[in-house]
């Protein structure tokens, strides 16, 4: 058996957008793959609107923590996904880059978060489908 896929979800605070994806991928994926989420400049909590928007559809993100992105994190991931982080992100050959360009739901209300949300777990479904085939 090959080893479980590792995807990396990086956005600049990894207080939003770059949580609920690591969400819906640790929900979804289950054991069958590794997350991991960071941020190029994290902030000190996750984002309550986006902790309210999650736990809506049965998701708590609410113990996660923003990490600082490392290029140890990088290095080990398969895929990489960025959501707004920029230049900020390494680069390394060999690792699958997507950059998926959503809306910061930084104070921004429940309803559009829960766009956000949305369009996230769409996102999630059709690349864990990916890895794992």
């Amino acid at each position: 058996m090959s080893k479980k896929p590792t995807v990396l979800f990086v956005c600049v605070h990894n207080a939003g957008r770059s949580q609920m994806a690591a969400g819906f991928m640790r929900e979804l994926g289950g054991d069958r793959i590794e997350v991991l989420s960071a941020g190029s400049a994290p902030k000190n909590e996750i984002n309550p609107v986006a902790i309210a928007a999650m736990a809506e559809v049965g998701i708590d993100i609410a113990s996660q923590q923003p990490k600082i992105l490392s290029t140890e994190a990088v290095l080990q991931s398969d895929a990489v996904i960025t959501m707004g982080c920029g230049d900020a992100c390494p680069f390394y050959a060999g690792k699958r880059y997507e950059d998926w360009a959503l809306e910061d739901p930084a104070g921004q209300d429940l309803a559009f978060v829960r766009k956000v949300r949305d369009e996230i777990k769409v996102r999630v479904e059709a690349l864990l489908s990916q890895l794992l085939t």
